[in-house]
């Protein structure tokens, strides 16, 4: 199978799923406006799609190293929708939080596996694995419309029709993975990745995504309620600027992938990082239509590093591919999560906009962290076309 191909198919499925990640946030206001949650309540609902999701991201990463799994990409994907399609049709608070806490385990078992096979299907190189990326920005910014879509029809208990995603992408992985199980087993594959892991690099990238992780998990879980106090709109206006957030993480995508051709990984992520402290500041502090172009201007900033960290993970440990995959792309994710509880309780008990001023520091310890981060050199491998057949 073509290159493109196999990188355009995995994209779709990607977005797929992350469709899912974007529709949990994209629920709030409607959890909010039919159950009555306040913030606390909703950032739970949030922290049971993420808690167990940082557990297992690792554990998945690891088990990927060690034996190949690609039946996992469609088996996840459709864990994913079932439960967030089951997750706003019950009625009880703790049911909704046991399903959409499935969808978080169905989402951590897809991406590292998902991410080894992008990095087999594009060579290893990070023009690829950003249009990969870009297709998990496409489905987190489809999320907002496509819930949004499906609530108009009769509110949470349309819910199961966000399940089609879910179906379309368990479909869309399985020409790739077919592809590469038969270059497999013709042998046409080439030695395993060599090269010395740098764990005290990895560990600081990882520390830097892991903020960042918080900033963009807890500004896409707030932002459409506090777009409704800085406009003065309904949730209407909640969903568009959620929508704007996640079109501006793929403009952010690719506009990385460009800059890093031309200037280097390590460089671009320092000073996206830099520019994302001005940006977070304008969505806390500024008011009326100005909030939207720095609600944009914000992911753009936050993404333009993100798969350029992912690539720049799995140089530094070529050895561990899919553990490397499991933490940048899916663990720091999903830990960000975790921090959603916090920041609603002080939102409770102060305001939302005291609660996310925080968020502004972040990025700031994001540029101090990677300002002592080298570029490795890039490992291309195709281990995994080996390993596709290890069972």
């Amino acid at each position: 199978m073509p290159k493109i191909k196999a990188i355009a198919l995995l994209s779709a499925g990607h977005a797929c799923v992350d469709v899912y990640q974007g529709s949990v946030a994209a629920l709030v206001p409607f959890f909010a406006a039919e159950r009555a949650y306040g913030y606390a309540a909703v950032s739970g609902i949030v922290l049971a799609a993420s808690l167990l999701s940082s557990v297992a991201q690792p554990l998945f990463g690891a088990l990927t190293d060690r034996w190949a799994m690609p039946w996992l990409l469609p088996s996840a994907t459709l864990l994913g929708g079932l439960g967030i399609g089951l997750g706003g049709l019950v009625d009880s608070y703790a049911l909704t939080l046991v399903f959409v806490a499935l969808s978080g385990i169905g989402v951590a078992a897809y991406h590292p596996e998902a991410a080894r096979v992008a990095r087999i299907a594009g060579g290893g190189g990070h023009t690829a694995m950003g249009w990969f990326s870009l297709g998990g920005n496409i489905g987190f910014a489809a999320a907002p419309v496509l819930v949004a879509a499906v609530m108009a029809l009769g509110g949470l208990r349309m819910s199961p029709l966000l399940v089609v995603p879910a179906l379309a992408g368990s479909v869309l992985c399985l020409p790739v993975l077919r592809a590469l199980t038969r270059k497999a087993g013709s042998g046409d594959s080439r030695s395993d990745a060599v090269g010395v892991d740098d764990w005290r690099s990895f560990a600081k990238l990882s520390a830097a995504v892991v903020c960042r992780s918080i900033v963009f998990v807890g500004l896409s879980t707030f932002v459409s309620l506090y777009a409704q106090q800085r406009t003065g709109g309904g949730t209407t206006t909640g969903s568009a600027a959620l929508f704007v957030l996640y079109v501006g993480g793929a403009v952010g995508t690719l506009l990385g992938s460009r800059l890093a051709g031309r200037r280097g990984r390590v460089a671009v992520i320092r000073w996206s990082y830099l520019a994302t402290v001005g940006a977070v500041a304008g969505v806390v502090f500024v008011p009326g239509p100005a909030f939207f172009a720095f609600v944009l201007l914000a992911a753009v900033s936050l993404y333009i590093p993100f798969s350029l960290q992912i690539t720049l993970s799995q140089d530094y440990l070529p050895t561990r591919v899919g553990t490397a995959s499991g933490v940048t792309l899916g663990l720091t994710v999903s830990i960000g999560g975790l921090a959603s509880p916090v920041i609603g309780t002080v939102a409770d008990h102060t305001s939302l906009q005291t609660a996310l001023i925080p968020l502004i520091a972040l990025p700031l310890l994001c540029w101090i962290t990677t300002r002592t981060l080298s570029e490795p050199c890039s490992v291309q491998t195709g281990a995994g076309e080996r390993s596709m057949s290890r069972q």
